[in-house]
This record gives C-alpha cells, structure tokens and sequence, in this order.
C-alpha cells in the first residue's frame, strides 16, 4: 500500500516526494501543505527536494499508506481520516493537525496499535 500512495506522489523526473503532487492528492492548497511541513510555502517550490521537506512529506505518505492498509485499500477514507477524523486519546486532534504539530511519530504509533488489534 505504501508504494501505491508514494507511486502517485513521487515526482519521477526527480525522485522525490511533490509537495504539489501531495496537495492534488489530499485536494487542499499548497499553503497548507507548508503549514503542514512546517516550512514557508516558497521552500516547497524553490527546494522541493530538500531533506527537511522529505522528512515531512514522507511522514504524511507514511500516515496515509498505513490507514489506506486499515481501512481496507480505500485511500479517499484514509485521507478524509487523516485530515478530519479527531483521534482519541490526542485532546481532539486530528492526525492532520499532530503531523503539523511535529508528532507524526504518535500518529504512527496510534496506527500500530489500531494495527495489533487495539481499539481507540
């Protein structure tokens, strides 16, 4: 599943993460893309390939690949999952809204545990 949401984001001229192909998938501009990267929306365009950028694409393909395997290979629920659905346990938030806060690592976490069985 991970390759088939990579697949489509990846830029095969370059070999990295498009932010500008990441914004078509989750359908929302590229300023929030930044906002979720944690960059200036100008870096995105200027230095697309840059490591920080990657760093923080990769976390949301990772996040989105993992619940498009959850939810049974339905990406649009998982990316509707990822930007909308408040995880429990995080105070209402949204794995969306943890990412642009810098804690992909518990997103990815929570999907471990809805992985093993757990219920949140």
């Amino acid at each position: 599943m991970i390759s088939a949401f990579l697949d489509q984001v990846t830029d095969r001229r370059g070999g990295f993460i498009s932010p500008q192909r990441v914004s078509e998938a989750l359908h929302v501009p590229l300023s929030r893309i930044a906002r979720l990267a944690k960059v200036h929306r100008n870096t995105l365009a200027q230095r697309p390939e840059s490591p920080l950028v990657q760093e923080r694409l990769g976390d949301v393909a990772r996040i989105i690949a993992t619940a498009t395997e959850l939810l049974g290979g339905e990406q649009g629920r998982a990316i509707v999952w990822f930007m909308h659905q408040p995880l429990s346990g995080f105070d209402g938030r949204t794995a969306e809204e943890l990412v642009a806060a810098g804690h992909s690592d518990a997103v990815v976490a929570h999907l471990d545990l809805l992985r093993e069985g757990s219920y949140a």
